[in-house]
């Protein structure tokens, strides 16, 4: 008799222990609608824009390899954190360099915490971009929205996601506070039309994307300005017109394809020791179309005296006075395209035409 009181008691108990389950999970449900309907609609846009988007935001950890002293064994450690974004169903990833820079390896963790190895494919260090490539199967890759940079405006709103200081898919929301801003990159080359956003941008957010309101794609976070290296109100993001015209060359040739002389030239400190007012031409490579020119390199007599070569001045018309002068005006220039470079040699000046190479 006990043990059939006992057994119906526990019946009650499940009966109503779930009755008590379902009435909360129906009544939960209504109210998380409710609590949506009452925000605001820029507020429910910018919940529907984080939500459509941060599956296409990975995290990416940089590994370095390290030995034991005493049992010799390699083990892996992780160096870095950083942040990247999906760029095709094939598992191309877009990060920025300086992420992976001085990696042994590196690991990507999707949106649904699933964790893939990574392989290099290529990097373009002078715009501070790298490529990366998991195996992980298309129905788990969601690609970013592509948008556009060449039609931007100041005071429009952009939003980051990234994982500042770990905390995996972060977003913060801002507007574009300048535009044509230049930075320097990790080869201190410079940077040109470059995106200034006040949206919080900290460790951990470089290499993530920056999106307008749209969700699509305007940059990626690349650099800060900031006295302590904590966010300062001031973030930089290299425009996605510069990434869609390299990220494609990097995945087919595992490098970007950029224009050049077929030279090689002096450090700016350099000239400057020299008292030289424009860029002086070190060396000049075999069959390049610096050779065709005619160009003259630095070069060392039969006296061991140092005989200085041509000093670029001017390229298409356009004043030569440093290094960065000239990396400004190729950057704008295409491989094949034709230009007019004007040379001093022995107090002299002359203008040759030279078809620009891929280097």
């Amino acid at each position: 008799m006990i043990k059939i009181r006992i057994k119906y008691l526990l019946i009650l108990i499940v009966v109503a222990g779930s009755f008590f389950y379902f009435t909360a999970y129906s009544s939960a449900r209504p109210g998380q609608a409710a609590a949506l309907q009452e925000l605001l609609p820029q507020e429910r846009k910018t919940v529907s824009l984080f939500e459509s988007c941060a599956p296409s935001v990975v995290y990416i950890t940089s590994i370095a390899v390290r030995q034991d002293l005493f049992s010799m064994n390699v083990f892996k450690v992780p160096q870095g954190t950083g942040s990247g974004f999906i760029w095709d169903k094939k598992g191309h990833v877009v990060t920025n360099f300086h992420v992976i820079q001085d990696a042994q390896a590196a690991e990507v963790t999707l949106a649904d915490h699933s964790n893939w190895k990574a392989s290099l494919v290529g990097v373009e260090v002078d715009k501070d971009l790298a490529v990366l490539k998991i195996d992980a199967p298309a129905d788990k890759l969601q690609p970013v929205k592509v948008g556009s940079s060449a039609s931007l405006r100041v005071g429009q709103s952009v939003y980051a996601i990234g994982n500042p200081f770990g905390f995996d898919h972060t977003l913060t929301t801002g507007i574009i506070s300048g535009l044509g801003r230049e930075i320097t990159s990790v080869s201190n080359r410079p940077i040109q039309g470059v995106i200034q956003t006040d949206a919080a941008i900290n460790p951990g957010n470089s290499g993530g994307p920056l999106l307008d309101s749209h969700g699509r794609l305007i940059g990626i976070n690349t650099a800060i300005y900031s006295p302590s290296g904590a966010y300062a109100g001031i973030g930089f993001a290299v425009p996605v017109d510069t990434i869609k015209r390299l990220v494609p060359q990097i995945i087919r040739y595992g490098k970007a394809r950029k224009p050049g002389l077929g030279i090689q030239i002096a450090d700016d400190y350099i000239t400057a020791r020299l008292d030289i007012k424009g860029v002086l031409i070190v060396d000049v490579l075999k069959g390049s179309p610096a050779a065709k020119a005619g160009l003259k390199p630095t070069v060392q007599n039969v006296f061991g005296e140092i005989v200085l070569g041509d000093i670029i001045v001017a390229l298409n018309g356009k004043p030569i006075n440093n290094t960065n002068d000239l990396y400004r005006i190729l950057d704008n220039l295409k491989v094949g395209d034709t230009v007019r470079l004007t040379v001093e040699r022995d107090g002299r000046r002359r203008t040759v035409t030279i078809t620009l190479m891929a280097v």
